[in-house]
């Protein structure tokens, strides 16, 4: 297996501002607390959100703390087809160890929207979540030649496999080279719990063109 180390800090994560932050997690003080809330709420309503809070100990729901609402949310509001190293059934925290490589990743994914949506080009806001990631991590960092399963552009499924083993393992998550950012190191955390200090910073406006890899990063004014 991987060499475990600890991950970079802070760890950068981008969201979309069109997702406004919830509270919901945010001022309960139980677990218990927490599902009434989810139910009174409407989260739990969604089969999907429902089934997967269900596949998430409760020992590692967070709560009653700022920005709670965020972690869980990465756990609990999953694209259809999963990320890189998540399967549909239970989300993880993304984040890289550099704004520009946070910048470069989301830039990718809003190129590729622009060019499914066949328009020209696409703008789009974005808040900056700061996080102290704790526990121990794999580093599969500089070995994509190694792993090319893991690092395919073209199929998520190998990967996926790979990522939900380590989530099985007592590993907290995944180091890994950005694809999209030469030198650069993205994070995959699978516990909730170990998302600490997580702080909403910077908005940036994110610009991209179908036709081309440039990608246009502003930051706004408070």
């Amino acid at each position: 297996m991987e060499k475990l180390v600890a991950a970079p800090r802070p760890a950068h994560r981008l969201v979309p501002s069109r997702f406004p932050p919830i509270g919901l997690f945010d001022t309960v003080a139980t677990a218990a607390d927490a599902a009434a809330v989810m139910e009174l709420s409407g989260w739990t309503n969604d089969r999907l959100v429902a089934e997967r809070i269900d596949r998430l100990p409760r020992d590692q729901w967070v709560y009653g703390r700022a920005n709670a609402s965020v972690v869980m949310a990465s756990f609990l509001h999953v694209a259809p087809g999963g990320m890189r190293f998540n399967g549909p059934d239970l989300g993880a925290w993304y984040a890289a160890a550099s704004i520009v490589t946070a910048a470069a990743e989301v830039g990718h994914h809003l190129r590729r929207e622009s060019v499914a949506r066949s328009v020209k080009g696409m703008r789009r806001t974005y808040r900056n979540y700061t996080a102290v990631l704790i526990g121990d991590y794999h580093d599969i960092r500089g070995r994509q030649a190694a792993l090319p399963d893991a690092y395919a552009s073209n199929s998520y499924g190998a990967a996926q496999a790979f990522g939900e083993g380590v989530r099985a393992s007592q590993a907290s998550g995944l180091l890994y080279d950005s694809l999209r950012h030469r030198g650069g190191c993205n994070i995959v955390a699978y516990r909730p719990v170990g998302v600490t200090e997580v702080v909403q910073a910077e908005h940036f406006e994110i610009s991209v063109e179908a036709a081309s890899h440039r990608i246009e990063v502003h930051k706004l004014s408070a």
